[in-house]
């Protein structure tokens, strides 16, 4: 099979499926990507057995059809280096042989059976859900949450963002037992409630690819697979199996304390104090009292402590709570508006962080974080 392609426009859909392929795969098939040619449509696809992304790329100029599987890491590099020119791409099928001619010269690469490559998956036709969602809803659900996603072998269901379609739109929730953050937005049309869990990679990848997407993304789901399909390329993952916790349960609910402050001010002292905290427990202490806010970091081991204030809006009784300080600057580091809102109870119960004022009206942004006991 021979056809002819863009350099530039090959190389953007490869960078895109490449993000699937892992560095170390027990297959050696799971190395390369395959290229199907048919009806001169080229389809390329990566897979990694737990995660598959297929992209198309409508040809001009092409003759024959057939499947080869190339190397991924090795055709990336390649077409890297060319500068934008068409290339003809001639592959002999029986032999493996796949040589690119380019204006100045031929490349010549050995590649392997495509038949060897894995099947994609198919979704239970009898147990799938499907919607269509705009590209923007899910980035920002995904880039609001993945911070929060566990590493914890033994409970792989927080490893995940949990998304979960209701009566009044859908919901990305991610936690690691330590922090929290439900994503809610409103702005979407949902005509059966459900939910899964998304693995952490395909995740990562959709927040990769969205931000160039321009059309409506359709999400298909059923008990074991989701597929993300829009325009010409399509992510295929296996999801998380197992019941998601009742992350409701863990959101106080009566708050009386309510603190307002400048989030880079409170980003920034803490950055610094946070120097100052034992390695170990990472624990800053926040003392609130009247329109000022005390940081306040030591370290008994090295006799070094750190203190700063800063003023904030406070609404509630005196108080002082601890956190991990890299939780909270980790927190603060993915809310985007100018000022937050500490919504408090006592020192023994978790502290909701919120966006001040959230830029999109149809978005609900809430992050928790559980507090350490403070050393008197």
């Amino acid at each position: 099979m021979d056809f002819v392609v863009s350099s530039s426009q090959l190389l953007g859909h490869l960078q895109s499926v490449s993000k699937i392929v892992a560095a170390k795969n027990t297959l050696s098939i799971l190395d390369n990507l395959l290229f199907e040619l048919k009806d001169g449509i080229l389809q390329i696809t990566a897979s990694d057995l737990e995660s598959t992304m297929t992209t198309r790329l409508p040809l001009e100029n092409s003759n024959g059809e057939g499947i080869i599987a190339i190397d991924a890491k090795r055709i990336v590099e390649i077409l890297k280096e060319f500068p934008e020119q068409p290339l003809t791409f001639n592959i002999n099928l029986e032999e493996l042989k796949i040589d690119i001619i380019s204006s100045n010269g031929k490349f010549s690469l050995v590649g392997q059976m495509g038949e060897d490559f894995p099947q994609v998956p198919a979704l239970k036709q009898d147990k799938t859900t499907r919607m269509k969602i705009t590209p923007d809803v899910i980035f920002s659900g995904i880039s609001a949450a993945i911070f929060a996603t566990g590493n914890d072998e033994l409970r792989p269901v927080m490893n995940g963002i949990y998304i979960e379609l209701t009566n009044d739109g859908i919901n990305f929730v991610a936690t690691d037992a330590h922090k929290l953050v439900k994503y809610h937005r409103n702005d979407v049309d949902i005509t059966e409630e459900s939910a899964f869990i998304l693995p952490k990679k395909p995740a990562s990848v959709l927040k990769n690819i969205l931000p160039k997407a321009f059309s409506d993304v359709t999400l298909e789901f059923d008990d074991k697979n989701a597929i993300f399909s829009f325009e010409e390329t399509k992510l295929i993952c296996r999801l998380v199996e197992g019941v998601y916790p009742n992350y409701n349960t863990v959101i106080p609910k009566d708050n009386p304390n309510k603190l307002i402050v400048d989030r880079f001010e409170l980003y920034n002292t803490l950055k610094r104090v946070s120097i100052f905290a034992n390695q170990a427990s990472n624990l800053v202490g926040l003392t609130i009292s009247g329109n000022q806010l005390t940081v306040a970091a030591q370290d008994f081991d090295y006799s070094i402590s750190a203190n700063e204030v800063i003023n904030c809006q406070y609404d509630g009784d005196e108080m002082s709570i601890g956190f991990k300080s890299n939780f909270l600057i980790e927190i603060l580091n993915n809310i985007s508006t100018t000022e937050v809102i500490f919504e408090l109870s006592d020192p023994t119960r978790a502290g909701i962080i919120l966006p001040k004022d959230n830029e999109n009206e149809n978005e609900e942004v809430l992050m928790l974080l559980m507090p350490m006991m403070i050393n008197n």
